[in-house]
């Protein structure tokens, strides 16, 4: 998998005042900012609700309609979900999804699988939502399940939880692999999984942080033979930058009050500063042996902010 040095993370996908013809045209207007100022991929949350906000009615767009369409307007932006929950989509059918946006895009697909968590959103739907333990199961079964697919035209697996059986998976892939990213940071499991079957992860956390899971990471790519330096590692952070360091941090406080964080958490998730700061401080994630950074911004419609974060790590791990 070619490294994903810089990303553009969209959440959420609308504000709850954008009346509904002119939300993708907005978010289409992101899309092509990013893909102007040197990001490489575009990402989106692959959720039915806001995680931090009460405010339900905020618009959410089904993730992969939402990709799709970005994918024919738009030329060189690898795109995925930052991550699809495994117990949203049957395994097999979600193959099928980003198969089909990888047709469309003609070969920019990634597709990011996580275990779950928001349990507001699996109540309201309908969806089961189990105890971790059996979603972790089920996050084993499914990025198998998919990378058979993405890779046979026909497949078979049986399972605990998800079987297929001669599943037909034509058209084929325009890209050779699909990759698979899993998101998450757990020790135990979640980096086993990574280390077993994925081309890509995204971990959180500070610089130290990042260096522990990697060590962790590591180990588990020694024991199961595989070596590590072909996944790729990246990392989300929220961007916050303005022309003076002051003016930054005011900014940043702005966006930390606003999305719930303490200081410590907001201080491990951000970079904040002006222009050469920022880069500084992605380029000391980097140095912890990360790949890449996907990056947020306080307000996700703001396209000067987007072209800013762009301009200024464009090149980044180069």
């Amino acid at each position: 998998m070619d490294p994903v040095r810089l990303g553009l993370s969209m959440h959420p996908h609308g504000r709850a005042e954008t009346a509904s013809r002119d939300l993708f045209k907005q978010i289409v207007a992101v899309a092509t900012a990013a893909e102007g100022s040197g990001f490489d991929s575009f990402w989106v949350g692959d959720h039915f609700y806001a995680q931090q906000t009460n405010d339900w009615t905020q618009p959410r767009l089904e993730a992969y309609g939402l990709l799709s369409a970005i994918g024919a307007r738009t030329q060189r932006l690898k795109l995925g979900t930052h991550v699809t929950a495994v117990t949203h989509r049957n395994p097999a059918l979600l193959a099928k999804i980003v198969t089909t946006l990888d047709i469309i895009s003609q070969g920019r697909a990634i597709l990011g699988l996580g275990a779950a968590f928001h349990i507001k959103e699996h109540e309201s739907y309908g969806f089961s939502f189990p105890g971790v333990s059996e979603r972790l199961d089920r996050l084993s079964e499914a990025v198998q399940i998919c990378r058979l697919m993405f890779d046979d035209g026909e497949a078979s697996f049986a399972g605990k939880y998800y079987s297929i059986a001669h599943a037909f998976n034509y058209p084929r892939p325009v890209q050779e692999r699909i990759p698979i990213l899993i998101g998450g940071s757990g020790e135990r499991r979640t980096l086993r999984l990574v280390a077993q079957y994925g081309d890509a992860c995204n971990l959180a956390g500070t610089a130290e942080t990042l260096r522990h899971k990697l060590g962790v990471l590591e180990r588990h790519a020694n024991e199961t033979g595989r070596d590590s330096t072909k996944i790729v590692k990246t990392t989300t952070k929220m961007v916050v930058i303005d022309d003076t360091s002051a003016g930054a941090r005011r900014a940043a406080e702005v966006a930390r009050m606003n999305i719930g964080l303490s200081e410590e958490d907001f201080a491990g998730f951000a970079l904040v500063g002006n222009a050469g700061e920022v880069r500084e401080q992605a380029e000391s994630i980097l140095a912890v042996g990360m790949d890449g950074v996907v990056c947020t911004v306080p307000d996700p419609f703001d396209t000067e902010s987007v072209t800013a974060v762009g301009n200024t790590l464009s090149g980044l791990g180069g």
